[in-house]
């Protein structure tokens, strides 16, 4: 396996959780209503952003998951399920980094919502 280093790169991780998501009985539910085709392009600029240092990324991720009824279970299935899939695509510096960001990003999420 090679580690994370190209946009395309960050394309398959994130077409591929995503996939995993939406067939996950407790997070699927909160992305059923999203239109794909405009929601992978933000995630992959996100993470792009996130682990390559792609410039232009300006949407405060914490604002957008505000309104969801989100659940500490919710937070560790999404941290566990993105770990996981990063462990089977890729291995490196980037690869743990994107981990690591993962956790982070989930947790500041939940303290800002209030989710214990």
């Amino acid at each position: 396996m090679k580690d994370i280093t190209t946009k395309q790169d960050i394309e398959i991780l994130v077409n591929t959780f995503y996939g995993k998501v939406l067939k996950d009985e407790s997070l699927a539910p909160f992305f059923k209503q999203l239109d794909f085709d405009i929601h992978m392009p933000k995630m992959i600029h996100f993470w792009s952003f996130v682990l390559l240092d792609e410039p232009g990324y300006t949407t405060n991720v914490t604002d957008k998951h505000m309104h969801m009824p989100l659940e500490k279970a919710h937070f560790d299935r999404w941290i566990a399920l993105f770990h996981s899939t990063v462990d089977s695509l890729f291995t490196g510096e980037k690869a743990e980094m994107a981990k690591q960001r993962a956790t982070l990003i989930g947790w500041t999420i939940q303290n800002k919502t209030g989710v214990n």
